[in-house]
């Protein structure tokens, strides 16, 4: 099942299967190193609508909940 980013709980390991929004959007998910067919970690989801920190390639990168929305995910068993 194909959900947002910014819905997926804690903990869950997720492959980015598509990612909606303009060029701007693309691009800055792009310099950050996500992009379609990646997989990320989601390690915390912020209190009161927050931020949402992932792990991606080693990395850990905060989305704000706007562009995590953008982010459309699958869930990896």
């Amino acid at each position: 099942m194909i959900v947002s980013l910014a819905d997926v709980k804690p903990g869950k390991k997720v492959k980015v299967a598509r990612i909606r929004g303009g060029l701007g959007v693309r691009q800055r998910l792009s310099c950050i190193g996500i992009h379609p067919g990646d997989s990320l970690i989601v390690l915390t989801s912020g209190i009161m609508r927050g931020p949402i920190l992932v792990s991606i390639h080693g990395n850990k990168v905060a989305l704000g909940r706007g562009i995590a929305s953008q982010v459309l995910v699958e869930e990896e068993s």
